[in-house]
C-alpha cells in the first residue's frame, strides 16, 4: 500500500457530484485480498482487482444504503477503463474503501499515483438517494404517531435497498396504523422539509437534548465530528448516506405493509 490514510469521502460533502478527478492510491487483484475484505465482495471472480482511491464519489456499502456503481477511466488512456461493480469500506485498514471491478482491457491498468477520474451512475444514486430520505420521512412519520402510544418505543434500523425497503421499529405495531402511518407521511413529504447535512460533536447532540443519537466516537476520525441529516421539522440522524434536498424529491412514497416479530415491528415501503 502507498498510504494508509483515509479515503476522503467526496459524497458525503457534495452528494450532487456525478464525477470527481482523484489518484489512485493501491490497486491489487481481488485474490490478493485479506480473507475479512473477500468476504465483503460474494460476487466477486478472480478476474476482479480492486482499487483504492485518494478520495471518491462512491458511496459503500452501508447504513442500510446500497453501493454506488460506475467507472473510472485514465485521463492519461483512453483504453483504461474500470467498470466498478461494488464498493466497501475496508475491513482492516480504518476508513479506506475498496472499489471492486474489472477492466475493460486487461493490458490498460491503473498504477499507483495515477489521476483518473470516476464516474457515478448518476439514475441509480438518484433512486438510492430518494429511499435513503425517505426511510429517514417514514421513520420520523412513525416515531411522531407513535412514540406516545406505544410501549418502549424506538427506531432500530433500516434497509434502503430498492426491494426490501424498510423501517424497524421496538414496540409492536399494530395493522390499524397502517393509514395513520401513511397520511402522516404522505404529509412530510408534500411540506417539501429541507434535508440538511450538518457535522456535530457530542457537545452539539447534549445541547440539543439528543444524547440518545450520539454514534460510537469509533465510525470518525480523531478530531471530527460526526454527520448528521437534519429534515427541518421533523427528525436528525446520525448518517452518512446520500439524500435529496427536500422531502418532496422522494416521490410517491407507499407503506406496503407493517409486520411484527419477537416484540418489534416492521414498515416496509416503495418509492415510486
Amino acid at each position: 500500500m502507498a498510504s494508509e490514510s483515509r479515503t476522503y469521502l467526496a459524497f458525503q460533502h457534495d452528494s450532487k457530484l456525478q464525477t470527481v478527478q482523484t489518484k489512485v492510491i493501491a490497486i491489487r487483484p481481488f485474490d490478493s485480498l485479506e480473507e475479512s475484505n473477500r468476504q465483503l465482495f460474494k460476487q466477486a471472480s478472480e478476474e476482479d482487482y480492486v482499487i483504492t482511491t485518494q478520495e471518491t464519489i462512491f458511496h459503500p456499502q452501508g447504513g442500510g444504503q446500497p453501493s454506488d456503481v460506475g467507472t473510472m477511466t485514465s485521463d492519461s488512456d483512453s483504453d483504461s477503463l474500470f467498470t466498478v461493480s461494488a464498493v466497501r469500506m475496508d475491513t482492516i485498514r480504518d476508513g479506506q474503501v475498496l472499489h471492486l471491478g474489472h477492466f475493460a482491457v486487461a493490458a490498460s491498468r491503473f498504477h499507483e499515483g495515477e489521476t483518473i477520474r470516476q464516474s457515478i451512475d448518476a439514475e441509480k444514486r438518484l433512486l438510492y438517494s430518494r429511499l435513503h430520505t425517505a426511510g429517514h420521512v417514514l421513520g420520523s412519520a412513525v416515531r411522531h404517531l407513535l412514540e406516545d402510544e406505544i410501549a418502549n418505543f424506538d427506531e432500530l434500523k433500516a434497509s434502503h435497498f430498492p426491494d426490501s425497503a424498510a423501517c424497524e421499529f421496538q414496540g409492536l405495531i399494530e395493522g390499524k396504523w397502517k393509514e395513520p402511518i401513511q397520511k402522516k407521511l404522505d404529509e412530510f413529504l408534500a411540506a417539501s422539509m429541507p434535508v440538511e447535512v450538518e457535522w456535530w460533536d457530542e457537545e452539539e447532540f447534549r445541547k440539543r437534548g439528543m444524547e440518545r443519537l450520539i454514534p460510537d466516537a469509533g465510525l470518525v476520525a480523531p478530531g471530527e465530528k460526526f454527520r448528521v441529516v437534519n429534515i427541518v421539522g421533523a427528525e436528525v440522524y446520525p448518517c452518512g448516506g446520500t439524500h435529496v434536498d427536500t422531502t418532496d424529491l422522494c416521490g410517491p412514497v407507499a407503506v406496503r405493509k407493517i409486520s411484527r416479530n419477537k416484540g418489534n415491528s416492521r414498515v416496509s415501503y416503495m418509492v415510486n
